[in-house]
């Protein structure tokens, strides 16, 4: 059995919020959605998730664009 058959994957943790979405979050809630992102990341970096079938840089443009 394959250690990872039943690990957890950026896809399960990730949350794309639209920007209409985005909007009605308050500024607690936005923080907090970029701290457990920035914590997923890392963590699944740690434990060698290969970021190779994942587009970071444009996931990280869409978040600086929700910042607005």
């Amino acid at each position: 059995m394959d250690i990872y058959h039943n690990a957890v994957t950026y896809d399960d943790v990730h949350i794309n919020f639209t920007w209409e979405e985005w909007t009605l979050l308050d500024p607690s809630q936005k923080s907090l959605y970029k701290d457990v992102m920035l914590e997923t990341y890392r963590n699944l970096t740690t434990i060698g998730y290969s970021w190779e079938d994942h587009n970071i840089d444009e996931h990280c443009q869409s978040s600086r664009r929700h910042e607005r």
